[in-house]
């Protein structure tokens, strides 16, 4: 009974991370977002707080601001359009919540991120290392880009529309115990995939936010759409151009992966569009002789 219940929940906060992600410049209060959850403010308030470890209003800051800083540092938008955007009532209200978030205003952040490739310098952080020179950096660059070009192939193509079941997680969890329940859930429906192709969304940008507040949304890709079940939901990634970086790599290498694709596309001109990039897995890392995963590592682009 507690599993069927722990389910249930987690199915209704499903729906309420979607409803906030596609609605950053709407009303976000308790009120409504409870009623998309179908529970009480009350109840929902305690539940949300218990999996995010931070209460809704914090969360949807969080998500809002964080979301801003691609805007602000990668594109020629105005405060004011990031504003409302996400939706802030006036630039000074996002300037206000922008301070208090980082400790300076969206302006002298910008200032004092003015590369598009080295490390996000973050005010507010306790720790005392040194952010590296901009001519370091730039060595890093070359370093990382000389090993893209030995170790990836890269293409841009248009990806086929995906239906998925997925499991949602914050935090980079270990994925073999997700990806064997979705198994077992479609399994469970008498579908059998031909293949089984799983995959990795990432919701938000591994450079801006905290590894441990990531949401990631572990994937089984469907034959056929199917409904979601309690903890288990369904979703889709539409058909789109994207720049797929594949790759035989080790488990230390696919944050240095991750960061050289994008550097390339960037590097190379493309805009990445606003859908969330992901991962396709092409083998068990546990069956290959090094203990390597098979991957496409696939960003969206306009």
């Amino acid at each position: 009974m507690e599993n069927k219940t722990q389910n249930d929940h987690a199915g209704r906060i499903n729906k309420v991370f979607e409803y906030i992600d596609e609605n950053l410049n709407k009303d976000l209060s308790l009120k409504i977002i409870s009623e998309i959850a179908c529970f009480s403010p009350f109840h929902f308030h305690r539940i949300f707080k218990i999996l995010t470890k931070e209460t809704l209003n914090t969360y949807v800051n969080r998500l809002r601001i964080e979301k801003s800083v691609t805007d602000l540092l990668y594109k020629s938008s105005t405060i004011s359009e990031i504003a409302f955007k996400y939706g802030y009532s006036d630039k000074a209200s996002y300037s206000k919540s922008f301070k208090k978030f980082y400790g300076v205003n969206p302006t002298d952040f910008k200032r004092q991120n003015t590369s598009r490739y080295a490390p996000i310098k973050y005010p507010k952080k306790k720790d005392n290392k040194a952010y590296p020179t901009y001519e370091k950096y730039l060595s890093n660059i070359d370093t990382l880009l000389d090993w893209l070009e030995n170790n990836a192939k890269i293409e841009v193509k248009k990806m086929p529309k995906m239906n998925l079941a997925y499991i949602s997680s914050l935090g980079k969890q270990h994925p073999s115990s997700t990806f064997n329940k979705l198994i077992k859930w479609v399994l469970s429906k008498g579908i059998l995939n031909k293949k089984e192709s799983l995959l990795t969304i990432y919701h938000e940008n591994l450079k801006i936010t905290e590894a441990n507040k990531i949401r990631i949304q572990r994937c089984l890709l469907l034959e056929e759409p199917l409904k979601g079940e309690g903890q288990i939901g369904t979703t889709s990634i539409e058909e789109g151009k994207c720049v797929i970086g594949s790759l035989e790599i080790s488990l230390d290498e696919f944050e240095k992966s991750w960061a050289a694709l994008f550097i390339w596309l960037d590097k190379n001109g493309f805009k990445r569009a606003e859908r969330s990039p992901f991962e396709i897995y092409h083998n068990k890392p546990t069956e290959h002789p090094e203990n390597k995963s098979i991957v496409d590592i696939c960003i969206p682009i306009e």
